[in-house]
């Protein structure tokens, strides 16, 4: 499994990426967040592979004004959902996070009602700040632990 950039060879396989049905609403397209990266230079929009297939996409980044590191996208496309991708993943991801931007926390955000994610972000220990972001999504903080 890899973390890759979104190149020009992977792109169209990354723009295909879908949600399950009834996820439609708790994750923007894997199109606007390129277009949103394609604006903010600080995101980094990566392909999630398991050799040389893409099951997944992730974006990341740090606020360019804030202190925070985000990560802010995770999606697994719906015929790979159910077989531990996103755990994988996400631990692969955090371990990223931390290495590059030699942080203590790292933060993201969902919706009250995608109580799936909710749970595994729980079980690898991110925890309610009780903020919202500016979508009114519940932003949650996970601690680097020593």
């Amino acid at each position: 499994m890899a973390i890759r950039p979104v190149t020009a060879e992977c792109l169209p396989a990354v723009l295909a990426l879908r949600v399950a049905p009834g996820q439609e609403g708790v994750i923007e397209t894997t199109a606007q967040c390129l277009a949103e990266a394609a604006e903010e230079p600080t995101w980094r929009p990566v392909a999630l592979c398991d050799g040389g297939q893409v099951v997944g996409f992730a974006m990341y980044g740090r606020f360019r004004n804030h202190r925070r590191v985000w990560l802010d996208r995770l999606l697994i496309d719906r015929t790979y959902q159910g077989r531990g991708y996103g755990r994988a993943f996400l631990g692969l991801l955090l371990e990223r996070l931390f290495a590059e931007y030699r942080c203590d926390s790292i933060y993201l955000s969902l919706f009250d009602d995608n109580r799936q994610a909710l749970a595994l972000y729980e079980s690898f220990g991110f925890v309610s700040t009780g903020e919202r972001d500016t979508g009114g999504e519940a932003v949650m903080r996970l601690w680097r632990t020593p």
